[in-house]
């Protein structure tokens, strides 16, 4: 059974998620809590297998939330739940750590498969939002998604194969090992290594670091 987590200031959302995914016999809701630093709390005295983290909140928001619990606790994970206008900050809480969000509005049986696909070791990133939440940060000159206009792309990208350019983009779609294996027509264990290689070259943290940076520098591109 895996253990949840609700973080949201409003008690209605935090209460009503609670209650509608109490019912599954797959999780166990195990507390929730108003804010990021409470979540952190929480974390430390419940130790839940995933915490479903509201983005803005008062006090300490879900990106600070996250950065904590990412920082200093093991075997927790966050996936946070947002709203199309919080585009930037989205990307902050990927870049602390969050392992993928969703929209508030979305069915409980998404909602169910998202926390799933994480507790697996998966990341949740919706490829027809985020392609929105992109085209919208682009607007705003904050961020490229076209790699011939990505700007201040690291030199350690030209240290990656083809082929490992190629994981990494599907990385961006938040692919697992399996479906990229699938897609490219290679074993799930050269996936493996791939992930393993470009993640040492580019010098960064995990598969989750590696999709943003996707996205970031847009290898993924979203139509």
């Amino acid at each position: 059974m895996i253990k949840i987590l609700i973080v949201d200031d409003q008690p209605l959302i935090r209460d009503g998620l609670a209650t509608l995914l109490g019912l599954r016999a797959e999780l166990e809701i195990v507390g929730t809590a108003g804010d990021g630093q409470e979540a952190f709390e929480k974390v430390q005295e419940l130790h839940p297998d995933i915490v479903l983290m509201d983005i803005r909140m008062p006090g300490t928001s879900g990106v600070e939330g996250t950065s904590l619990i990412t920082k200093h606790s093991t075997g927790t994970k966050v996936l946070m739940l947002t709203t199309f206008k919080d585009s930037e900050l989205i990307f902050e809480a990927l870049e602390e750590g969050a392992s993928g969000y969703l929209l508030k509005d979305m069915p409980t049986d998404t909602i169910v498969k998202a926390i799933l696909t994480v507790h697996s070791g998966g990341l949740v990133l919706p490829p027809d939002i985020t392609g929105q939440m992109l085209r919208e940060i682009k607007k705003t000159k904050q961020l490229e998604t076209a790699p011939e206009r990505a700007e201040g792309i690291p030199q350690s990208v030209k240290e990656l194969t083809e082929r490992e350019i190629e994981v990494l983009r599907q990385l961006g779609y938040g692919l697992s090992n399996k479906e990229i294996a699938d897609i490219l027509f290679i074993t799930e264990g050269t996936v493996k290594n791939h992930v393993s290689n470009l993640i040492g070259k580019l010098g960064i943290r995990d598969r989750t670091q590696a999709a943003i940076f996707a996205v970031r520098y847009g290898i993924t591109v979203f139509e």
